[in-house]
């Protein structure tokens, strides 16, 4: 089942996916997608979109 609410459905385009925020490649349907969100002392949300856990530590690392 495809959630419509999803940016990541079947059928989206690669060049309207999100893409990792570490190595830049357009994710779609792609079960290692990983997203962290968190929120600042302002309130303001923040999200950020990696293709595996490996990008995502990558990230981890750099911050």
């Amino acid at each position: 089942m495809v959630d419509p609410t999803s940016d990541l459905e079947e059928n989206i385009d690669p060049e309207d996916a999100p893409k990792c925020d570490v190595c830049g490649e357009p994710i779609v349907s792609s079960p290692t997608h990983r997203v962290v969100t968190w929120i600042d002392d302002e309130g303001t949300l923040y999200h950020r979109h990696f293709c595996d856990d490996d990008c995502r530590a990558k990230w981890d690392d750099e911050r």
